[in-house]
């Protein structure tokens, strides 16, 4: 095939311009301090309230700087734990109930990482990561209710104990045992064929002292 047969070669893609985490970190910033400058220009104290804000926007920062990375699981599910914080943070500095870290902290480690996983494992088609994210989910979900039922309804942790019905912990106990068996059926198990073959003279302990 000649030169004259083949057409034009196509020109070679344009590099990409810019870096769009920077972007989206500098976006941020610019929100934050125009939020700082309006405060101090009408005389607003919005640190006493909205405090909380300072550990929501950098985990907010870093979830979306790692949906936007090739590799960024750890900053997505770092900024989705960070931002876990600041919303639970947000809620106790709300309505003064603080005692509530006793079963909210079930929504900060395995419920934040687990959104963390979901998310990311959507983004990049990982199945295998967001159907484990998913299940942190339910697994903090259930640690949370079982733990809200306990300490406001049982032990009335807030000084005073909740008016639930005495059938509500055993439901959750049900339910979330219902979620496990689910867990435990759907769960792929490796097959034979997957594992990696050891021969014979590698598995026998012979094989070392033969020389």
């Amino acid at each position: 095939m000649t030169d004259e047969q083949t057409g034009p070669l196509a020109p070679p893609p344009e590099p990409r311009r810019g870096y769009p985490g920077s972007a989206v970190l500098g976006g941020i910033l610019i929100v934050v301090g125009l939020i700082f400058f309006a405060s101090q220009q009408l005389n607003i104290d919005i640190g006493k309230a909205t405090w909380p804000f300072y550990v929501i926007a950098p985990g907010a920062g870093l979830l979306a700087l790692g949906l936007m990375q090739r590799r960024g699981e750890g900053l997505v599910i770092a900024g989705s734990v960070v931002t876990m914080v600041g919303l639970v943070l947000f809620y106790q500095n709300a309505t003064d109930h603080w005692e509530s870290w006793a079963y909210a902290w079930a929504l900060v480690g395995p419920g934040g990482s687990g959104i963390g996983m979901l998310l990311y494992g959507t983004r990049s088609a990982n199945v295998k990561m967001a159907r484990e994210g998913f299940w942190a989910i339910v697994t903090a979900l259930g640690i949370f209710a079982v733990g809200f039922i306990f300490f406001e309804g049982v032990i009335g942790i807030s000084g005073e104990r909740l008016p639930l019905p005495e059938w509500a912990m055993p439901a959750v106990i049900i339910v979330i045992g219902v979620l496990v068996l689910a867990r435990g059926l759907t769960a792929r198990r490796h097959h034979p064929e997957e594992w990696p073959e050891v021969s014979r003279d590698e598995a026998s302990p012979e094989s070392d002292t033969r020389g």
